[in-house]
């Protein structure tokens, strides 16, 4: 693993720059090489809908030329393929996504041998965000200080994280025979709920289901970063720090935005700040991974 990271970035100092503690400090460290290859794969945590300038094709992928891959990219002088999409789920990777406007081809196909860096941010799909977003707004009209959602649906959901557990290890497998001198990174979800105090109806959830909500999505960061170990990849937690960022924060301290006060972004997804923090935490994740 030591030797497949030097492959990729050609770093030889990263540890000092560490020391400056800041990304744009690690970035300025990078030797750019023109055999770097790097492909981002994903969901619409990765493609960045409504975060200006939407651009690449199909348009209905709606990816950002400030997701966190373009930002990285930018920052690593690293050349990129982008083939995130929204509404992405695992299956994606491997089978061909209608849009409302174009088809992706399976994200896989993007891979090459000679690929020497990857990204994946996939799974909320998979397990039903968008459907849990709706149910639960739903019912927290009919109780805005109880747990309506986690009094009707506990058992339904809390199982979904595991459920996908092997389709993130087959998911794995496939890259790494596609992409066999590639660094893996798996990338996690950035938090989207406060812990104790909401915002309804800003934010249509429940009091109550605060705690049921935010351990669903710990559950989900949970299988990803277990799965990534086991597989030989390395994990970005996005989520860690979060508190005081999430879709109840102010907006100028916002990484993701509300459903109601959702501004060049879409609603209950990461905005340009959001990109900005995730691809921040991806280039010190290269640096740490130089040092070992």
């Amino acid at each position: 693993m030591v030797m497949r990271g030097k492959r990729i970035l050609g770093v030889g100092a990263f540890a000092a720059t560490l020391a400056a503690g800041t990304p744009a400090a690690v970035a300025h460290s990078v030797q750019a090489r023109a055999g770097v290859r790097y492909v981002a794969l994903g969901d619409s945590f990765t493609a960045g809908p409504g975060i200006p300038k939407q651009h690449g094709k199909p348009a209905g992928c709606r990816r950002s030329n400030r997701n966190y891959p373009s930002l990285v990219a930018a920052q690593l002088k690293m050349r990129l393929t982008d083939v995130s999409c929204t509404g992405a789920r695992i299956r994606h990777l491997t089978e061909s996504q209608r849009t409302s406007s174009g088809t992706n081809p399976p994200q896989l196909n993007a891979l090459r041998r000679d690929t020497t860096l990857v990204t994946v941010g996939i799974g909320g799909n998979d397990i039903g965000f968008g459907e849990i977003a709706l149910k639960c707004g739903v019912l927290s009209v009919t109780s805005p200080n109880g747990a309506p959602c986690a009094t009707r649906y506990a058992d339904t959901f809390n199982e979904r994280p595991d459920r996908i557990r092997p389709l993130i290890g087959d998911m794995l497998r496939r890259i790494r025979a596609r992409a066999p001198r590639a660094r893996v990174l798996v990338v996690g979800y950035l938090r989207l709920l406060p812990e104790k105090r909401g915002c309804w109806p800003a934010v249509p959830v429940a009091q109550g289901d605060l705690a049921f909500l935010d351990a669903l999505e710990r559950d989900l960061n949970r299988v990803l970063a277990e799965q990534a170990r086991a597989h030989g990849a390395m994990f970005v937690d996005a989520y860690r720090g979060g508190e005081g960022h999430d879709m109840c924060a102010p907006a100028q301290r916002r990484w993701v935005e509300g459903v109601l006060s959702a501004k060049n972004a879409a609603p209950i997804h990461p905005n340009a700040a959001g990109m900005r923090e995730v691809a921040d935490r991806v280039v010190r994740t290269l640096a740490r991974l130089e040092q070992v």
